[in-house]
């Protein structure tokens, strides 16, 4: 068989459509991941235990990263609201603005993308780890569904723990705006908080909450995706994990957009 010209005049839409077909390969086995747990959520056996240990890692060990953003966000966020009110004296709107970007916008999509970074990436890498090293395969060999056993449980402790991230993010956020407005511009306290809540509805919270439920399935699944189908030894484990953060962070932020638009 001859081999594949490396140059020539048609050398683009070779690569083009190679492009092409990785990128929906990639998205093929995002969605077979997706559906398939999704099936494999409701068949028995059921693993609490292993359900509660995922919870715990992408839940209560992300609560130190997710706190430290949602504070400083919030604190910036007063900083500059107040600074650019000042100019036609409506400081007293800082705490609606404030509470308004976190609730709707920035506390899901910040919790996203840092669990994405923290969690995301050790999905991958331990997927990924398990497939070189033949322990996916053992389990098949075992008539143990993989995805059934190891995705499953990363794909519901996520989707279950990031609202419950994005509440203690949005209740920060606000607390670091009230410190630089209170604290640092000697703001009237109860006109901060009067106004946090005065324009603040259930819709402007319980949106941000889907949100982050789907932020959390597709952080979980894009990562266990990679892992899933990595090939290539160490190098391949490290080159998922990289693909895995830098793919879920992107499907975050395009989702975003859409979930705004319907849900707004």
């Amino acid at each position: 068989m001859a081999e594949r010209p490396s140059a020539g005049p048609l050398a683009w839409l070779d690569h083009f459509g190679r492009s092409v077909l990785a990128a929906l390969d990639e998205l093929g086995r995002f969605f077979y991941i997706m559906s398939s747990s999704v099936l494999w959520s409701f068949r028995r056996p059921f693993d609490g235990a292993e359900l509660l240990r995922q919870m715990v890692r992408v839940g209560w060990d992300s609560i130190p990263v997710v706190f430290l953003t949602c504070l400083f966000t919030g604190m910036v966020l007063a900083l500059q609201t107040y600074r650019g009110f000042e100019r036609f004296h409506a400081e007293g709107f800082v705490g609606s603005v404030v509470a308004l970007s976190l609730t709707r916008e920035l506390a899901p999509v910040l919790t996203g993308l840092m669990v994405a970074g923290r969690v995301g990436s050790a999905m991958a890498a331990e997927l990924g780890t398990m497939r070189v090293t033949e322990q996916i395969d053992a389990l098949y060999a075992m008539a143990t569904e993989p995805i059934h056993y190891l995705v499953v449980p990363r794909v519901n402790a996520s989707i279950l723990m990031l609202p419950v991230l994005t509440i203690i993010g949005d209740a920060v956020g606000i607390i670091g705006g009230w410190l630089i407005a209170v604290g640092l511009f000697d703001a009237n306290s109860y006109l901060y908080v009067d106004r946090t809540f005065q324009f603040l509805e259930v819709n402007d919270v319980t949106s941000g909450l889907i949100k982050a439920a789907f932020f959390g399935l597709i952080l979980s699944v894009t990562g266990c995706a990679k892992g899933f189908y990595t090939a290539g030894g160490a190098e391949g484990v490290g080159r998922a994990t990289t693909s895995a953060v830098v793919t879920a962070c992107l499907y975050i932020l395009l989702s975003d957009f859409f979930l705004t638009k319907v849900l707004f």
